[in-house]
């Protein structure tokens, strides 16, 4: 049996990563901390309550926060979801 160069993979093609993303809280003066915190527990899997503080308290000192990195896929639906309970968000940003 031979190989076609139809049935050969790409090498390059296969070793592609998938598109990857981060989403980011901005700084607002309407949120309180409790509620960006239980935000970040709520929607972000994994998170935990220490984290959660962290993350918010990032938010109000340096003005912005990556509470979440990964598949491109699965930050447009955290980044929608944190909108959603009134988070400002920065865009998505690609990696």
């Amino acid at each position: 049996m031979f190989n076609s160069p139809n049935t050969v993979k790409d090498q390059k093609k296969s070793k592609a990563k998938y598109p990857e993303a981060k989403v980011i809280v901005l700084d607002d003066s309407f949120n309180t901390f409790q509620h960006v915190a239980n935000s970040l527990l709520i929607i972000i899997p994994g998170m935990f309550e220490k984290r959660a503080w962290d993350l918010t308290i990032q938010v109000d000192r340096l003005g912005s926060a990556e509470v979440w990195r990964g598949n491109l896929e699965q930050a447009e639906l955290y980044h929608e979801q944190l909108f959603r309970k009134g988070l400002s968000m920065a865009p998505i940003q690609k990696t």
